[in-house]
């Protein structure tokens, strides 16, 4: 006879019963299902059940943090972790599980605040160009290809690249539906390059035509968001010999270099799909030459645009 499911088991897996409902990414999902099982197997002795949800306190959640910090994990590992339980709590506070939520009171460690380094231009599409190059040994170039244009043309999340059906793409008008974050839909234009990719692949696609995704693995299903994540590692690795390059990269990439030519923060706030402008701007790393430059292309009362 199975053991009994403990109390706080059974609230962990409701809560993540609701983040899938809410439509949180499956790497949300992922990383909270695995910190909530490290949190109860903390709280549980050896051969007993956890406290019930209501006899958590301040101090015990307190010893828990402690106990990540003296495991020496990264700080942003540790706000990682502590955000899961946070959000934990407060649903269960929601839902009236427990009378008053304990973690409220926990402070996240400070971070550092690293600049974010994108390729240039010359980098980036040099990585692109090496997709089609002979010698990758990869089964679908055009695919991959195409993954490198969404990625890097249009500022897409990789969550909402494999997410994309064909039903979401107006090739007439070049403009993308793309289901982001909360399931918050946005539209998104593509250019040439991104045009002719997709046509590329969907001419190889026959083989799945039937299928709505328009990214596909070799067994004709939707390829996965760690599929296409090894699949921009893979071209990083073998072309440019560089393991720090992730999709995200190429989403940052997108985003400082329309900023550097000239493209306002709320554009770039819009076709990424951020809800305020403040993630726009820590997510664009601004130079001081950068911020002359604007000025002084913009104001009019600027030295470089004032008339004598």
């Amino acid at each position: 006879m199975a053991a009994p499911v403990s109390e706080l088991a059974q609230a962990i897996s409701d809560f993540i019963g609701e983040l899938k409902l809410r439509s949180d990414s499956p790497h949300t999902i992922r990383n909270y299902a695995a910190d909530l099982r490290e949190f109860a197997d903390y709280f549980s002795p050896p051969g007993e059940n956890p406290p019930p949800v209501a006899d958590f306190d301040l101090l015990g959640l307190r010893e828990w943090l402690w106990n990540l910090y003296s495991a020496e994990l990264k700080p942003a590992t540790i706000r990682r972790k502590l955000a899961c339980i946070r959000a934990f709590f407060r649903y269960l506070s929601r839902e009236h599980r427990i009378l008053s939520d304990p973690a409220r009171l926990l402070h996240l460690p400070k971070m550092p605040k690293p600049v974010l380094e994108a390729p240039n231009a010359e980098v980036t599409n040099d990585l692109i160009n090496s997709v089609m190059k002979e010698g990758g040994e990869r089964p679908h170039p055009k695919r991959d290809l195409l993954l490198f244009e969404l990625l890097y043309g249009c500022g897409l999340r990789i969550s909402e690249a494999v997410g994309l059906d064909l039903s979401d793409i107006d090739r007439d008008e070049r403009w993308l539906r793309v289901r982001g974050k909360g399931r918050k839909e946005r539209q998104v234009p593509y250019g040439t390059k991104a045009a002719a990719a997709l046509q590329a692949w969907l001419d190889e696609r026959h083989f799945t035509r039937q299928h709505e995704a328009v990214f596909t693995n070799h067994r004709g299903g939707r390829l996965s968001d760690r599929g296409a994540r090894n699949i921009i590692s893979f071209y990083a690795r073998a072309f440019l010999r560089d393991s720090s390059i992730h999709p995200h990269t190429l989403r940052h990439a997108f985003a400082t270099h329309l900023l550097n030519d000239g493209a306002d923060l709320r554009s770039i706030q819009e076709l990424l799909g951020h809800a305020r402008l403040s993630t726009t701007q820590k997510y664009t790393h601004v130079s001081i030459t950068d911020l002359v430059r604007v000025y002084d292309n913009a104001h009019p009362h600027s030295k470089t645009r004032s008339k004598t």
